[in-house]
This record gives structure tokens, C-alpha cells and sequence, in this order.
């Protein structure tokens, strides 16, 4: 447990003459002291000077109390009229306040005030990976007093999440009075008149940090990517030129001792009139993002700009208020939070998460319009993809026998067995067929994009829950395909094994495996949830690969790099391009979806967890497949009917996972709230009592407001 300290000791304790360290440790223990929740009597003793002036020398228990004013208000935060004691005590005790001001003096003149000014709350580097990994260096790693830099040690001393809260409510007068104690005391016989007209350090601090707060936005908007995706209209007066320009401007104008505050308001104006060029200027590069493509670092430094621009605001208040107390407090308030907020990571994938998801999710809804039917056109077309689909997971079934009983060792049966489904998955893509599975988190973007204008639009709500009707009957159409052919393939295999070569293509003990795994009476359901994560993980891979490939204009490379159009001519470079930009989502689906299928049980077997996947077509044809060895006398076993039983409870958990999870990263990307709920539930059960064969089959005509769409 913190030694508590009260305020006799603290004040016993007050050195001008301490190392640097043992000042910082002090004020540590102030602040500490400052924060110390409810009243207490010891706490709040007045230290009595000893006869000579010096140090108390009094048992500090022993002391007469001081309580606070009764009439202090009770909505004052404890901090501040724990201050206010202080700042009573300090002035009835001539000799306790010099030494405290003596020590405050010393230590802020050893500090570099532009650290804490200039550089705290902001990242040391321009990445957002960097600054991840600072943040957890901050977590994790303890500071140290023994420094001089006034941002570390500003970090160590409000450190709690609410110290903002109460030095915002610090008023005017108390404020006044704790800056008093920073300022050092006139001359011995100076008059108020013949006091010295430098510059007070505190100004020429923010003068300084200033100008590099300036630099600091120059080399972050005249970066090569900030560059490239602002607007150029906003670029022509130069702005981040100018911004280091009027810095300099102001410098020369404010320590030239003229102290003419016309003047300086005037270039401070002007300052501030070019930092809102420079904010139009990064706030431009968000409308080129679908253009350009997304990426965390070019948001990130967008945001840092803005921050620092800020930051000088701040510091320009502060130089030409008439009330600077009010602005100082303003601005350490403000410092406090970005202290605290640099310390979490929270906050930082906060800032970048939603923008990121919402292009990641806006690809897959593009890729996802192909996965909705919307007429029975459409249904029946989705049916013959479903079909192909199945077909296809019947052959890669049986390939998933045939290299287990290679008994490869368990990385590489993993990896083989991912090759393989991979493979399957993508022939299935460019053979423009459909696995059922794939859909849900396909078309959940599409589906939450529908509910921007639910809560005020009625017709919009409609139309939600129209595409909740297409959206269950595509999946409908999707599985019943995918299951209606994949049977009859397997059992087909294995009816033809049997009549060529006498036995089946899987070994009883095989089948018997089969039985084992799939019944409904293990962890079936829960590794078909499992199965659920991977194929959200497998959209949000896609969305990620495409605007990857959309940010380093990979199309653009392909379509007119000299050595592509040498290799290849000029129109089929094209149309490469053309194809790679068309596919580059769905393959990226694919092959992760495969290889994870594959090697994340492998990987998880490493690490001793029992993990495996169960996907619903998968899991149908290797029960078909058992059935084909064990006969049709497999169907008066209770084995049997229990694995059946797990296969549509399969099929829901691959979905719904799935679904839910994309669902979720879709509304969140686009900042929706289900505050409609009731609303929503109430329109779908309505739908449900009116035509609840709308979800399954669709009606002979589109449903209003839908766009018909072949397949």
C-alpha cells in the first residue's frame, strides 16, 4: 500500500536544494496528496515554523487542525479545495511559501518545457505500428522522475483518468494564485515599474513549441502519401509551407522584446488562418481513400495533423488571451487528456478501426450483391451455382480421404488438406458456382447497409426486411444446392469403387472415425461455431487483400508496367488487369478460407488445443462417404441418425456465426446502433405472418423496391 502522505510532511519536506530526482518525487507526492478522496483531519494540519523560520520540527499528529471552509461548496472536486488549503496555508506561512516556490523554481528551470508542449500525447514516429508498440512500452514499462524532460514527468504526475475533470474546474482566482507560485519574486527594492521586460520563460516555451509543432505538420502533410491524396486545389497556396513561415513570424515578432500584443494578435491570426488551410488540406485525403485505397498509417498522420494543429491553438490562446489563466487551464486539461488517452490502445484502434472496416466491408457488400437473389430467376440460377458448388466439395471430399491415409505428419497433413480445399474453393469461384457457407459474410455489409434510414423511413424498412427475406432464401437455395448434389457424387464414387475395384474408397475404420466425429453428441456444435469464425476471418481477409491491391495500384501496374505489356501486348495486359481487379476478393476468400480450413487445426493441435472445423457441405459428403462403406445397414444404427441430426445444426452455426460476426464489423464501420430493435423484430415477424414462404421461395414477382438481378 502508498505511503499516505499529509500535508505537514510534505511540506517538511519541500528542498529547493534536493537532487533532481527527490524534487520530482515530491511533486509526485503533492499531486498524490491533492488526490486523496474525503476529508481528512490530520491531512489538513497546518505546519507551525519553528522559532528560527526553519522547518517545523513538531510532532506532525501533535499539530492544531484546519479544517476546510463550511462553506465550500460540496460539487467542488476534493483536488481543488485541497489546493485552495494549500494556497491558505501557504500565505499565513512566509517561510514554508519560499521554499515551495524556491523548489517549483528550480525544478521548472531544469525542465525542457518544449517536451511537454510540443511532443506529449503525440507519436515519437509517423506509423501506426510504431505507435502500437509505444503504447505498450508505456503500459508496461514504469517511468522514472529522474529526468528532464517535462512531458515524462507531467506523465507521472496525473496519471488518473479524472485529473482533467478537476483542474477544469479549478476557477480563476485559485489558478492566479498556484501560477504565482512559479513566478520568481521581484528584486530586493525594484519598484512593479522597474520590473524586468524579458520575455517570461513560460511564453517563450510556447513560442518555441510552436514553431516545432509547425515543423513537426510541414514534413507530416509534405509526405509522399499525404501528398498524393489531398487535393490539389488546396495545395496551391502552399499551406504547409506557410504554416512554418508564420511560426517564424510570430517568433520574431513576440521575443524581440516589443511586446506590442497588436502586433502579435495580428500574426497569431494569421498563423491560425494557415492552420485551418492545412486541416482543409489533410481532411481532403479521406474523400480519396476509395481512389487510393485505405491505410491505417495515412489516417493516422491525418490525425496526428490535426492534433498538433490543435495543440498550436491552444498555445496561441494562451500567448494572446487577455485571461491567459483561463487558457492555461484550458490547455492543461487538454494535455491530461492526451496523456490518457495516449495510454490506451483502445482509444488508438478506435480512431482507425471504423474507417478501416468500413472500407474492408464496403468491398465484401460489392462482392456480396452477387450472392442475393431476388426473383425466382435468380433462386433458380442460385440453385444450379449451389449445385456446381456441391458437385465439386464431393471430389474434394473424397481428396481429404485420400491424403489421410497418406499419414503424413501433422503440419503437412494440414497443409495439404488446406491446398486441397483451397483449391477446390477457388475452382468453384472461377466456375462462378457458390458454397453455401461463404455467403453470410459476404452479404451481411450488403444487408447493414440497409438500415441506415430505418428509424425514420418506413420504406426503408420495408426494404429491410425485403433483403432479409432475399438474404435467408439465397441461403436456403445456396445449402439445399450445395447438400442435393454432393451426396449423390460421394455415393456415386463410392458405388463405382465398388464395382471396379470390390471395395469402397474409405476403410470401415475410416467410416467408423466418421461416425465418431460428426455425431451430435460431441463437440460438433462447437467446432461448427468455430468453423463460423473462419469464414468471417476469410471476408474480412478478402476486403483486406483488395484494398491492399487497390492501394499500391497493382491493376494500374499490370495494365501499363513496360514489362507487362512487353510480355504480354497491350490489350491482354488489359485485360489482366481488368480480371485481377474483378477476382482479386474472391480469390483472396478462397485461398485463406481454404488454407485456414486446413492448418488452423494443425496449428492449434501444436499448441494442445483440439480444434476442428465442420463445415457443413464437408461434413455431408463424409457422412455420405461412410454410409457408401458401411452399407445401407447403417441406417438402422442410432450412429447414424445422430450425425444426420448434427448436419442442419451444422449449417445454422456455420451461418449465423459467420453472419453475426460480419453483421456486427458492418453496423459498427458505419457507426449504426439497433436502437430500433422492437421495430425491426416487429417487421420481420410481420413478414413471417404474412408470407413466411417468402424466406424460402421467392414470389412470381420482385418484391417492390428491388432491383431485379441475374446470376
Amino acid at each position: 500500500m502508498a505511503h499516505r502522505w499529509d500535508l505537514t510532511a510534505l511540506l517538511n519536506a519541500a528542498d529547493p536544494n534536493a537532487s533532481l530526482a527527490e524534487r520530482h518525487l515530491w511533486l509526485i507526492r503533492l499531486v498524490e496528496w491533492l488526490r486523496e478522496p474525503g476529508p481528512q483531519t490530520a491531512a489538513l494540519s497546518a505546519p507551525q515554523a519553528s522559532a528560527d523560520g526553519g522547518l517545523p520540527v513538531a510532532d506532525p499528529a501533535s499539530l492544531p487542525a484546519e479544517p476546510l471552509p463550511s462553506a465550500e461548496p460540496a460539487a467542488t472536486p476534493w483536488p481543488v479545495r485541497r489546493l485552495r488549503h494549500l494556497l491558505n496555508v501557504l500565505d499565513r506561512h512566509p517561510a514554508h511559501r519560499a521554499r515551495f516556490s524556491g523548489l517549483l523554481l528550480e525544478t521548472l528551470h531544469a525542465l525542457d518545457a518544449t517536451g511537454l508542449l510540443a511532443d506529449y500525447g503525440f507519436a515519437p514516429r509517423q506509423g501506426f505500428l510504431s505507435e502500437l508498440a509505444d503504447r505498450v512500452r508505456l503500459a508496461c514499462l514504469p517511468g522514472t522522475p529522474q529526468t528532464t524532460d517535462l512531458g515524462e514527468l507531467f506523465h507521472l504526475l496525473f496519471i488518473d483518468a479524472d485529473d482533467a475533470a478537476w483542474i477544469s474546474a479549478i476557477d480563476e482566482t485559485t489558478l492566479n494564485r498556484a501560477i504565482a507560485l512559479c513566478s520568481p519574486p521581484p528584486e530586493h527594492g525594484a519598484e512593479p515599474a522597474e520590473a524586468p521586460s524579458a520575455i517570461p520563460p513560460w511564453e517563450a516555451a510556447m513560442v518555441e513549441s510552436i514553431q516545432l509543432l509547425a515543423s513537426q505538420m510541414r514534413a507530416a502533410g509534405l509526405s509522399q502519401p499525404m501528398r498524393q491524396r489531398m487535393d490539389r486545389s488546396l495545395l496551391a497556396d502552399r499551406p504547409f509551407h506557410q504554416v512554418v513561415q508564420a511560426a517564424e513570424a510570430l517568433r520574431s515578432g513576440h521575443l524581440d522584446g516589443s511586446k506590442d500584443r497588436a502586433l502579435l494578435r495580428r500574426e497569431a491570426q494569421y498563423l491560425g488562418a494557415v492552420l485551418d488551410a492545412c486541416r482543409r488540406a489533410a481532411d481532403s485525403v479521406r474523400g480519396h481513400l476509395d481512389e487510393h485505397g485505405i491505410s491505417v498509417d495515412v489516417v493516422f498522420q491525418v490525425d496526428q495533423l490535426r492534433a498538433r494543429a490543435e495543440r498550436i491553438d491552444a498555445l496561441l490562446a494562451c500567448l494572446v488571451s487577455r485571461e491567459p489563466a483561463v487558457e492555461l487551464r484550458r490547455l492543461m486539461a487538454g494535455l491530461v487528456s492526451a496523456g490518457a488517452e495516449r495510454l490506451g490502445l483502445r482509444s488508438l484502434f478506435a480512431q482507425h478501426y471504423a474507417l478501416l472496416a468500413r472500407k474492408v466491408t464496403e468491398r465484401s457488400a460489392e462482392t456480396g450483391e452477387h450472392y442475393i437473389t431476388r426473383d425466382r430467376a435468380g433462386y433458380k440460377a442460385m440453385l444450379g451455382k449451389a449445385a456446381g458448388g456441391g458437385a465439386l466439395i464431393g471430389v474434394t471430399t473424397l481428396l481429404k480421404f485420400a491424403l489421410a491415409a497418406l499419414t503424413l505428419s501433422v503440419f503437412w497433413a494440414g497443409f495439404w488438406a488446406g491446398i486441397n480445399y483451397a483449391t477446390c474453393f477457388v475452382l468453384v469461384h472461377l466456375l462462378h458456382w457458390t458454397v453455401a457457407t461463404k455467403q453470410p459474410a459476404m452479404t451481411a455489409p450488403t444487408l447493414a447497409a440497409k438500415l441506415e434510414n430505418t428509424s425514420v423511413d418506413e420504406h426503408a424498412m420495408e426494404g429491410f426486411v425485403d433483403e432479409v427475406a432475399h438474404l435467408l432464401r439465397s441461403q436456403f437455395a445456396g445449402i439445399v444446392g450445395n447438400l442435393t448434389l454432393v451426396v449423390p457424387v460421394v455415393l456415386g464414387a463410392q458405388a463405382l469403387s465398388w464395382w471396379a475395384l470390390g471395395q469402397p474408397l474409405i476403410s470401415q475404420s475410416v467410416a467408423h472415425h466418421v461416425l465418431e466425429t460428426q455425431t451430435l453428441l460431441g463437440p460438433t456444435a462447437a467446432f461448427a461455431a468455430f468453423t463460423g469464425v473462419l469464414l468471417f476471418a476469410s471476408s474480412l481477409i478478402a476486403g483486406w487483400v483488395e484494398n491492399w491491391f487497390v492501394f499500391h495500384r497493382l491493376d494500374s501496374a499490370i495494365a501499363w508496367n513496360p514489362r507487362f505489356i512487353a510480355g504480354l501486348g497491350a490489350s491482354r495486359a488489359l485485360r489482366w488487369s481488368r480480371w485481377w481487379r474483378v477476382n482479386i476478393s474472391g480469390l483472396a476468400a478462397n485461398v485463406s478460407l481454404g488454407l485456414m480450413l486446413g492448418l488452423v487445426p494443425a496449428v492449434g493441435l501444436f499448441f494442445g488445443l483440439p480444434l476442428e472445423v465442420r463445415h457443413v457441405t464437408l461434413s455431408t459428403g463424409q457422412l455420405a462417404a461412410a454410409l457408401g462403406t458401411l452399407g445401407t445397414g447403417l441406417l438402422d444404427e442410432p450412429a447414424f441418425w445422430w450425425c444426420l441430426a448434427s448436419i442442419p445444426v451444422i449449417g445454422a452455426l456455420n451461418l449465423a456465426v459467420s453472419f453475426t460476426l460480419a453483421f456486427r464489423v458492418a453496423m459498427a464501420s458505419r457507426g449504426l446502433k439497433l436502437r430500433d430493435r422492437g421495430r425491426i423484430y416487429r417487421a420481420v415477424r410481420s413478414r413471417l405472418w404474412r408470407a413466411p414462404l417468402s424466406f424460402f421461395w421467392p414470389p412470381r414477382t420482385a418484391a417492390r423496391g428491388a432491383a431485379t438481378e441475374e446470376h
